[in-house]
């Protein structure tokens, strides 16, 4: 492919492919796929067991694209990208990390979480410790949930509202007053909302399963082109030989804050947890028919994060050289580097793929938030209602009753995200504050999970005590501003000693004899025996998902096959539409072909 190198002191926003409207359909194609997937979900949901783990009958391929997906969001494509541009080569050592800790859930987690026997996410806590433990669980989680969820949108939102070009319109809706940010962030959290609450988790894996093929294909594509621009007409090779020789020495080998050990452990830390003992994890290990199948779905999340990260890693720090004063291109923006990755598709891409980038980021952060609701729901709805229902001295819940409950506490979460976000864009910072968010969470609910699961003779107490030390220790450390350099690593670390010292105190504690210890007792033989009798790989209606995706991706391969007669521009020619339109067909005529055959894919 040859492309012309534009002067870079000349490039200006203008020499940009901003969104026009054929972007605008693809976008507007995109969010109706996603409305149709939550209807057709819905129409597999026949009770919650449907609803909350897809009755064990997910193909192990598509799960594992779907878990793997869930970790990426906007802030991938934005914040990571920033700090890709600003770091170099070394933030390959972050963002590869996911691998290794898949890794823990091939050999350890994945069977686990099968045998653990449950049906919702946090009814391990009541296996494992009490009643209690899981009441305190949910109800301190569903703040900090709807807060991720607002802070997500928000983040979403902000690249969204910029890539539209409507940042700075005015919107009046019934008497209200909108700003294009405002507006945005209510039509897709509208979107999120109708369809996580009409389907479930079925509805999510197939989402993922979409928004897989969009990364992958848009990943695929940035790649070459980027350095095929670098090449100035002599090729790819071309183009990595300059960014190896025009780049600083100490942009090439991991340098800074990547490659300090105090910040890689703690990032590893949080890796490990997040990729292991997070709820939406669990879910997907859960969701598969065998142990077998949740480790390879394991193993394929490990290769994918190895491989995966580095197709948008590199163009990143290729675009250090495209747009050496990227300030000047986004004046307005806080952290203009964050900006990279985006201006890096918007100057590269021709109209039909910039909107396939918009739609690429909208599905990774609307998957993200759809696990979070999906868990939540689970969690509220049989760890909370259920019980409580039947200590109030009602009658049992029937499965439609459940469903009914589970989809209005997904309406009601959704809702309070969208308001959230609103409250967060007047606060602005939302960068920083989802940094500090994240470290100060996360390890404080994660960690009680992961020792329950490795050492299960505590008392049953223990894990509410692990819990409360570690944010105790936490905000107290944040309250005094200790380490101000290092608030990342303090967070993790805090989180993580406070909670293993009380957890390891409180087995001093522990009775055999105790019956609140009974369940527990029964867990720790669930964990050590395989399950027995487990279902085949799935057949019918369960491998007919590998249908559905795959006309989802010849509508849009068919839909980008149609932009390549769009106008283009030298440096982003309407035949990369081509390519990327005939990638989609040939998956999709891939996935129809063995939705037909009936036998799940085979790791080479």
């Amino acid at each position: 492919m040859s492309l012309v190198l534009q002067p870079l002191g000349a490039m200006n926003p203008r020499d940009f492919n901003t969104v026009n409207v054929s972007d605008y359909v693809l976008i507007a194609l995109y969010f109706a796929i996603v409305v149709w997937i939550g209807f057709y979900a819905a129409r597999k949901n026949r009770g919650a067991d449907d609803f909350f783990k897809a009755s064990g009958q997910v193909p192990w391929f598509v799960a594992g694209v779907s878990s793997w997906v869930s970790g990426f969001s906007a802030f991938m494509f934005v914040a990571a990208a920033g700090y890709t541009y600003k770091n170099g080569l070394g933030t390959a050592l972050i963002f590869t990390s996911a691998a290794w800790a898949y890794l823990g859930g091939y050999f350890y987690f994945a069977p686990m979480w099968r045998r653990a026997r449950i049906n919702a996410p946090l009814q391990f806590l009541t296996r494992r410790y009490s009643s209690s433990t899981t009441y305190f669980y949910t109800v301190t989680a569903i703040l900090p949930q709807v807060i991720g969820i607002g802070q997500g949108l928000y983040i979403l939102c902000i690249f969204v509202s910029s890539a539209l070009g409507f940042e700075h319109e005015v919107f009046h809706l019934l008497g209200w007053e909108l700003s294009g940010l405002q507006a945005s962030m209510l039509v897709v959290g509208l979107v999120m909302i109708v369809y996580s609450v009409a389907g479930g988790l079925w509805a999510a894996v197939i989402s993922d399963a979409v928004q897989g093929l969009i990364i992958l294909v848009m990943s695929v594509i940035v790649f070459p082109v980027t350095f095929a621009y670098l090449g100035e007409g002599s090729g790819i090779g071309a183009g990595f030989n300059r960014l190896i020789h025009e780049l600083p020495r100490e942009y090439l080998v991991p340098s800074g804050q990547p490659a300090q050990p105090l910040f890689l452990l703690a990032y590893s830390i949080s890796a490990f947890l997040g990729y292991n003992v997070a709820w939406h994890f669990a879910q997907r290990y859960n969701s598969v028919p065998s142990e077998r199948d949740a480790k390879k779905m394991a193993l394929l999340g490990a290769v994918l994060s190895l491989f995966g990260p580095l197709l948008w890693l590199l163009p990143v720090m290729g675009s250090r050289l495209i747009f050496p004063d990227i300030a000047a291109l986004w004046p307005n923006l806080k952290a203009p580097e964050e900006a990279s990755f985006v201006s890096l598709a918007m100057f590269l891409l021709p109209h039909g793929m910039v909107g396939f980038v918009v739609a690429a980021i909208l599905s990774a952060t609307l998957g993200q938030a759809n696990d979070a609701f999906n868990w939540l729901a689970a969690a509220v709805t049989r760890d909370v209602y259920v019980p409580v229902r039947r200590a109030l001295g009602f009658g049992p819940t029937s499965d439609r009753h459940e469903l009914w409950m589970a989809r209005a506490t997904m309406l009601a979460v959704g809702v309070g995200g969208v308001a959230t976000s609103f409250a967060i864009a007047k606060s602005g910072g939302a960068f920083d504050f989802g940094l500090k968010y994240y470290s100060i969470v996360g390890p404080g609910f994660m960690m009680p999970v992961l020792l329950g699961m490795v050492y299960r003779r505590t008392p049953w107490w223990s894990g509410m005590a692990s819990c409360i030390a570690s944010f105790s220790t936490t905000f107290t450390l944040l309250a005094f501003d200790l380490w101000p350099a290092h608030v990342y690593e303090r967070n993790i670390f805090s989180a993580v000693i406070a909670s293993t010292v009380v957890f390891v105190v409180s087995a001093w504690f522990y009775r055999y004899d105790d019956p609140a210890s009974a369940e527990a007792r029964q867990l720790d033989r669930d964990l050590r025996t395989p399950v027995a009798g487990e279902a085949a790989a799935p057949v019918g209606n369960a491998l007919a998902v590998y249908g559905v995706i795959g006309n989802l991706s010849l509508v849009l391969g068919v839909v980008l096959l149609a932009c390549t007669f769009l106008p283009s521009t030298a440096q982003a020619p309407g035949r990369i539409n081509s390519i990327a339109g005939l990638l989609l067909i040939g998956i999709g005529f891939g996935l129809r072909q063995l939705a037909r055959s009936g036998r799940p894919p085979t790791p080479r």
